[in-house]
């Protein structure tokens, strides 16, 4: 069994958030990078589940950016990956971050592909959804059960009103949410351990970006409440009419 779990760093979640050059790029001063924790809660952990009970699964990691990325991927790999790729481009096009993964893919054999859910950043829910259809392989969105038996996988995704039990054949990609795993912290013999796995920086394939960043707003500062005592029904029915604004 050969997984690839897609990797992405994102900012922590405490980091300040601003913007330069008129509000067109990211400020990445000070940021602390983290992993995106859908993909190292769930995507990775449930990887690392599968090759506990199966010790011959291979896990590789990839991730599409700079060398800030390598700290984040060496995390990944103290957790229990056994290979990284780092696809040397940073993008913030979603389709053509697919198009480099998909390239990877076809340059390997993997019979499973994780990604998580979406990234806190951005909140793009595109990726495997796009790396299935470059792929033309089959996609299971949102899961959060996933159990394997030879070559079929069963999966489980909440739907309004229930939950939805599919049954795929590999090779396939499926993107994780919570539920599927439990979040783990590096140990550290795979701290150490992962000094010496391989990191490998291949350079990107050709691709052309579909979208482009055109400005950065951040959401309207919060305003202060307004306390009415209970007697003064009155003056609450006025502040709803007149003042309250629906969101």
């Amino acid at each position: 069994m050969n997984i690839l779990v897609c990797i992405s760093k994102t900012p922590d979640t405490t980091a300040k958030i601003a913007f330069t050059e008129g509000n067109t790029k990211f400020d990445e001063n000070g940021v602390q990078w983290i992993i995106n924790p859908y993909d190292e809660w769930y995507s990775l952990v449930r990887a690392i589940e599968i090759k506990e009970k199966d010790p011959s699964t291979q896990i590789h990691l990839i991730t599409v950016g700079g060398v800030e990325v390598e700290p984040i991927l060496r995390k990944a790999l103290a957790l229990g990956g056994d290979e990284a790729i780092r696809v040397h481009l940073n993008s913030n096009d979603s389709n053509e971050i697919a198009e480099q993964i998909a390239f990877i893919v076809k340059q390997g054999s993997y019979d499973l592909i994780l990604t998580g859910k979406e990234t806190i950043d951005y909140n793009s829910s595109c990726i495997g959804s796009m790396l299935s259809a470059l792929l033309d392989l089959p996609f299971v969105s949102l899961a959060n059960h996933l159990e394997l038996n030879g070559n079929t996988a069963t999966l489980i995704r909440e739907i309004e009103g229930g939950e939805e039990t599919n049954e795929v054949q590999l090779p396939m990609v499926v993107s994780c949410q919570k539920g599927m795993a439990e979040q783990r912290i590096p140990n550290m013999r795979g701290i150490m351990a992962a000094r010496t796995k391989p990191l490998k920086i291949v350079e990107p394939t050709p691709t052309t970006p579909l979208t482009q960043i055109k400005e950065f707003n951040l959401p309207p500062t919060k305003t202060g409440v307004k306390l009415i005592a209970p007697d003064q029904m009155d003056e609450l029915v006025r502040l709803l009419k007149e003042e309250a604004k629906v969101i």
